[in-house]
């Protein structure tokens, strides 16, 4: 079984109450003993996240002040570029203070690492998520 990486930077974005995207970053800072640190960052400003990691379901959820997020991870490996993308995707739940408090939506989140060993057996494309949050995470670039 593959585990989330950490500590790892991922590309974050969310669509809320039926709102444009936000795009941001996603810093996973220690897993231990299924508790998750971190922080969000949305605007410019980091927000500490704590959570769970459940590794035997692959499901993750966190709190933040502002929202509370669950989903699954699902892992992609692109041999022929060697590179293994892991992503989150899941709900949001927005909360008080925010302005959206009490709407929801979705999140997706995404990291690679490089590809070591065989690769994952999957016949399935990524999501579009990964492409676009990539380009967070590597300046318009992408890999």
């Amino acid at each position: 079984m593959i585990s989330i990486p950490f500590p790892s930077r991922w590309g974050i974005h969310a669509s809320v109450g039926g709102r444009p995207v936000v795009y941001g970053t996603f810093n996973i800072s220690s897993v231990t003993d299924n508790r998750i640190t971190g922080t969000v960052n949305f605007r410019g400003r980091d927000i500490p996240i704590n959570g769970f990691w459940d590794e035997s379901t692959q499901q993750i959820s966190l709190e933040s002040p502002y929202a509370s997020y669950s989903g699954n991870l699902t892992i992609f490996d692109d041999p022929s570029i060697r590179i293994r993308h892991f992503t989150l995707s899941g709900r949001i739940n927005m909360k008080p203070p925010s302005l959206q408090a009490g709407e929801f939506g979705t999140w997706i989140a995404t990291t690679d690492t490089s590809l070591t060993g065989s690769p994952i057996i999957n016949n399935a494309l990524p999501p579009v998520g990964v492409f676009l949050t990539s380009d967070l995470l590597y300046g318009g670039a992408g890999r």
